[in-house]
């Protein structure tokens, strides 16, 4: 019978087509926690008695949440990953690689049909890349790095196609945005969310991985895209396994689709304080903001940053804008390219590599009564370190803009 992707890769695994709302036990690809989940893993790792790590070069700990660390409290809990990793061999990411979602990819532990598991909500961004990737708990990241394995129950499949070509004001943030605003934040469940259509098929890996990143924010347990030429540029010389192109298969059944014309997309706002409060930024256009974010595992790559340089180059920001690259080898690309100096010119502040402001920890925190635009994920109150102020998430194009006129503002 036909598979959706979700179903396929999975299948892969196990050896024969899967049900949907079946248990089954899979061999992990890669497991990931950060500095604000990796000590409750350690602690729990100890507590089950386990003494071996099952695979150092799939086991990974990132420090990327408050990186460098802020305070005495926050170094110790870093050097205990530190300590974690050196005792059992695996994999660790220190200050300054960057963010847990965009390091994976880059550092090739991420591949069409694997398993990836993170203990991290936005861990489902890897499906960018047709691997199955979900966010778990610390307590379940324990028994993954002691056994290589974890159960899941298979998930039905919502099919989001975005048909046509999108205007030229409009990202793939905008895209998903619409999509979380039409399905809600509870409409898919520990569901698959794949994105299909032309629309997709078009976008960069970048663009893939900021839709993908945000499945989670309608109960998405992963969000997948067909694996495809685009995909195999990006991971030529990164991964040492074959690649592989995986997509659904014809026929495959799916709970539900969401149709979308991308040609009838507009630039969108997520309005305070809920994702899915989703507004056209022409419905809140004048307002005047604060705080500009640009970055984050959602829009911190090259492709955004790029956007953002193109917007200010040789103008000055009229509210306080602060940049952070996803990763070290962003950075990097971006200095070559001028886009940070630009940037800096501009009168933005630019970050180390990380998640800085995303997540209220440092970087960045708000005042009270602030309006923030932010290209990050989650806008609930005190999300960002300040239960007063109010977060507009966006594009990165719509960021640039809202920084340039120090008032939310619909992108030319």
């Amino acid at each position: 019978m036909a598979m959706t992707l979700a179903e396929k890769i999975i299948s892969r695994k196990i050896g024969r087509q899967p049900s949907p709302g079946e248990i089954v036990v899979l061999p992990i690809d890669a497991a990931m926690a950060q500095d604000g989940t990796a000590p409750l893993m350690i602690r729990s790792f100890e507590g089950m008695g386990a003494n071996k790590v099952w695979d150092g070069s799939r086991a990974i700990f990132v420090i990327d949440h408050i990186s460098p660390s802020s305070n005495e409290g926050t170094s110790a809990l870093h050097k205990m990953m530190r300590d974690f990793a050196r005792k059992f061999g695996i994999t660790l990411y220190d200050v300054g690689e960057g963010i847990c979602h965009q390091l994976l990819p880059e550092k090739g532990h991420i591949y069409p049909g694997g398993v990836v598991v993170g203990a991290d909500s936005h861990t489902c961004t890897h499906g960018a890349f047709a691997a199955f990737s979900t966010g778990i708990g610390s307590t379940d990241m324990a028994a993954v790095f002691a056994s290589g394995k974890l159960w899941f129950k298979v998930p039905e499949t919502l099919r989001i196609n975005i048909s046509g070509e999108m205007p030229k004001n409009v990202m793939s943030k905008d895209a998903i945005l619409y999509a979380i605003g039409e399905v809600g934040a509870d409409g898919a469940t520990y569901m698959s969310v794949e994105f299909t259509g032309d629309a997709v098929k078009a976008m960069s890996v970048d663009s893939r991985m900021a839709m993908t990143n945000m499945a989670v924010e309608m109960g998405g347990k992963t969000g997948l895209i067909a694996s495809d030429n685009v995909t195999r540029q990006f991971l030529e010389g990164r991964i040492k396994v074959p690649f592989l192109e995986m997509s659904a298969d014809p026929g495959a059944h799916y709970s539900d689709t969401l149709e979308v014309e991308a040609g009838k997309l507009e630039p969108m706002l997520s309005c305070p304080h809920q994702v899915d409060n989703v507004k056209a930024v022409s419905e809140v256009e004048g307002l005047q903001v604060d705080q500009v974010f640009i970055g984050s595992c959602t829009n911190g790559r090259l492709e955004d940053l790029e956007v953002a340089a193109r917007v200010l180059r040789g103008k000055e920001v009229k509210a306080r804008t602060i940049v952070m690259p996803a990763s070290r080898e962003t950075y990097l690309a971006a200095l070559k390219k001028g886009i940070i100096e630009d940037l800096v010119r501009s009168g933005c502040a630019v970050g180390v590599p990380g998640c800085g402001p995303c997540v209220g920890g440092h970087h960045g925190v708000p005042s009270p009564g602030d309006v923030v635009v932010s290209t990050t994920n989650r806008n609930f109150k005190g999300r960002m370190g300040c239960s007063d102020s109010s977060i507009y998430l966006a594009s990165p194009l719509t960021a640039a803009y809202c920084a340039l006129n120090g008032k939310i503002t619909v992108p030319e």
